[in-house]
């Protein structure tokens, strides 16, 4: 949902800065670098000491690099493979250290195993979706569906983490979050691996 209606908005906020590093001579890499550098920081140098709403503005304050370095690559005229592959490795480490740094605070001090295990299923569900996706197009075809893509499950789970921190709510806000993103991301897995399934079988 957020890929459909927010692109077009970002792209008009974040294209002067764009420029703006590209006469610089700063490259779309360093920026998907630094980008991914900053929101690992962030997740798991706050997020394992409770610091969820420090960790959450530092993390949202690199986060946009995804987006800032798709446009900067496209007004260079160097967007290609091996861009796309950089910036889609490197999402997957910044999805996991955000889960993860969770996953480090309910499973050491936190001493919340319900809470350690949905922030870990999150992670790993999340993983599981990016790579039903990008298996079927290394098959040659495609896997565009689900209820709960990327960005989706990024912007709701540090919202949440954030007014977790800032407003001291109780475990149970957060809690069911993850419970509902882990679902959602296996749902979208299923709906992708029934895509493929049919395109196999339409093709077969």
């Amino acid at each position: 949902m957020l890929n459909r209606y927010a692109r077009a908005f970002f792209t008009k906020v974040f294209t002067p800065l764009a420029r703006l590093l590209l006469s610089l001579g700063i490259s779309p890499d360093v920026v998907t670098l630094v980008g991914t550098l900053g929101v690992c920081v962030g997740a798991l140098a706050f997020y394992p000491r409770h610091s969820f709403f420090w960790g959450t503005i530092v993390i949202t304050a690199f986060v946009f690099s995804d987006t800032l370095d798709g446009i900067m690559a496209r007004l260079s005229g160097r967007s290609g493979n091996w861009g796309a592959y950089l910036d889609s490795t490197l999402d997957r480490v910044g999805d996991a250290a955000i889960f993860g740094g969770l996953v480090l605070w309910y499973a050491g001090d936190g001493r919340d195993t319900l809470m350690a295990a949905l922030a870990l299923a999150c992670l790993i569900l999340g993983s599981v979706v990016s790579y039903a996706k990008a298996r079927a197009e290394g098959l040659g075809m495609t896997a565009n569906v689900g209820i709960a893509e990327r960005a989706d499950r990024l912007v709701v789970v540090l919202i949440a983490t954030g007014l977790t921190g800032l407003f001291d709510l109780p475990w149970a806000f957060l809690g069911v979050v993850l419970a509902l993103l882990a679902l959602a991301s296996l749902v979208t897995v299923v709906q992708r691996m029934l895509e493929v399934r049919r395109q196999a079988l339409g093709a077969a």
